[in-house]
């Protein structure tokens, strides 16, 4: 018993020496892991530090961009309310008849409902400058109907004012903004779709409905992606407003512009 005793004591100090070079391993572990997570937090605040200055000069060099090259701005329509015209023009007319004009005048067919749109007709949207602008409401139809009237009338076209060429002159100046802006943000666009195919109709190949229609979808979804990745408010946006949602991404008032 003594001797099984004394056995007992031997492992039991083996034991506890091991026990102490496998604290000693356990601390210097805890000593590196500290320091590792101390260089990590320092890392992360850098790299935190690096986002932020980038955002910055994305945002200088986008702010830039809108004032210089491409302003976007809001451009008040002389148009009047069709209840003030036809009070003037009908006196005989009943109030309820002038509401459902003013009413109708503020709505927009969209997805198969009548959605609300408080600036439908009221305003429309300019790029480059006031002269070349988009209707508010996304309705491009003067540049089918221009394309209809052209298959039919012979003749050079001699009406430069027409709204098919300021249609077609700011969806090109659209497509080329936001593929200028996909670069600065880095952020890859779901649509791919290249001037020429917006600008074809300025070097006089006329676009069929389907054709153009597909293109102005393609811009509205690469508009309303760039204007998801920098966090714009929702309540702001609308599928077919193409140039508000552009003016709403790059307005100074976008915390997130840059991100």
């Amino acid at each position: 018993d003594a001797e099984g005793l004394l056995r007992i004591k031997e492992e039991n100090q083996k034991h506890y020496r091991r026990a102490q070079r496998h604290q000693e391993k356990k601390e210097k572990i805890q000593k590196h892991n500290r320091k590792l997570g101390e260089l990590v937090e320092k890392k992360t605040y850098d790299l935190k530090t690096q986002y932020e200055h980038l955002a910055n000069l994305r945002r200088t060099h986008i702010l830039e961009l809108t004032s210089v090259i491409f302003p976007i701005e809001e451009v008040k329509t002389s148009m009047r309310d069709p209840a003030d015209v036809s009070s003037e023009s009908d006196n005989a007319m009943t109030s309820s008849t002038v509401s459902k004009l003013a009413e109708a005048r503020r709505t927009t067919y969209l997805s198969g409902r009548w959605v609300c749109d408080d600036h439908n007709g009221d305003t429309s949207i300019s790029i480059t400058g006031p002269w070349i602008t988009l209707p508010n409401n996304g309705d491009y139809s003067a540049y089918y109907n221009w394309v209809e009237e052209k298959k039919t009338t012979q003749g050079p076209d001699m009406e430069h004012n027409n709204p098919a060429y300021t249609i077609s002159a700011a969806l090109c100046y659209a497509t080329q903004l936001v593929n200028t802006l996909s670069l600065i943000l880095d952020v890859n666009l779901p649509k791919k779709l290249c001037n020429r195919q917006v600008n074809a109709r300025l070097q006089g190949e006329n676009l069929s409905r389907h054709r153009f229609t597909r293109a102005v979808k393609k811009l509205n979804a690469n508009i309303l992606h760039l204007c998801f990745s920098q966090h714009v408010n929702l309540d702001l946006l609308h599928p077919l407003h193409t140039l508000r949602n552009l003016m709403y991404l790059v307005s100074p008032d976008t915390e997130n512009l840059g991100r």
